[in-house]
């Protein structure tokens, strides 16, 4: 597959539907509702996913799609998929803190390799060129015309004085004991995908996880922080986080920059 045509739909879709996201955020009110497994979603979160999602039907139509908010694609089985998190930190939008983001992915063989990651309340833009170098875009995003660039890299860490970041909303004493066995500088909170961004900027190097994520609320920001030079692991063998796994839930996770030293 040729990824640059790709690479610039999913930034474009991105873009368009960070537009529609704010509208709903803009507005004093808007419904929230509960998910069968009790999490939130809204209309904003809707309609994300019908601007990507048909989108990247049309453009290819022969790769498997799986989206956070289409129940019937959580059923299917590849290796080779796009994954989307149309609206990744709901809880934040529902409480107006800023901290979400659209989430698109490529997912080849198993290995994240193509990721957006845009943080419409936050202006920032994330994504991996065609050739896999992860970069940040400034300027005035326009959808038709990528703005100026600059690659991203991971730090080059400090063990004596990490800079730790971790779950806004799913910080657990679990999470704080794991972040405890490390020598840290500071640490600080953030929500969605941005803590795989924060990593791969060199902002933070250590981003734990120890609780349930699905494959759409990592795979882009796995990628972004892979095209900057960072690793995600599993928590239990430090082996690479693995996509396309039945039922798309991920196990424990550390993304970090390589130098840190891990703990069990």
């Amino acid at each position: 597959m040729d990824f640059s045509p790709l690479m610039a739909l999913m930034r474009r879709l991105a873009l368009e539907a960070g537009d529609k996201i704010m509208q709903v955020y803009a507005a004093p009110d808007f419904d929230v509702r509960a998910k069968s497994d009790a999490s939130p979603v809204t209309e904003a979160d809707e309609a994300a996913d019908a601007i990507i999602s048909s989108g990247l039907r049309a453009a290819y139509p022969d790769v498997t799609l799986i989206t956070e908010e289409q129940a019937d694609s959580h059923a299917l089985t590849a290796q080779t998929f796009l994954i989307v998190d149309p609206l990744d930190g709901t809880k934040e939008f529902v409480q107006r803190r800023g901290d979400f983001t659209v989430n698109i992915a490529y997912v080849e063989n198993g290995v994240p390799v193509l990721g957006v990651v845009y943080a419409p309340a936050k202006g920032r833009l994330f994504y991996t060129r065609p050739d896999g170098q992860a970069v940040e875009e400034t300027g005035d995003f326009d959808k038709t015309t990528a703005g100026p660039t600059h690659e991203i890299h991971v730090s080059k860490p400090d063990n004596q004085a990490l800079m730790v970041v971790a779950s806004k909303s799913h910080r657990d004493a679990a999470t704080d004991a794991y972040i405890g066995k490390y020598a840290v500088r500071d640490m600080t909170s953030a929500g969605s995908s941005l803590k795989f961004c924060l990593v791969a900027t060199g902002e933070a190097d250590l981003y734990p996880r120890l609780g349930r994520t699905m494959e759409w609320d990592t795979a882009a920001g796995d990628a972004v922080l892979r095209g900057a030079g960072g690793h995600v692991v599993r928590f239990d063998t430090h082996e690479p986080l693995a996509y396309g796994k039945s039922g798309w839930d991920n196990p424990f996770f550390i993304a970090y920059a390589p130098g840190v030293l891990l703990k069990k």
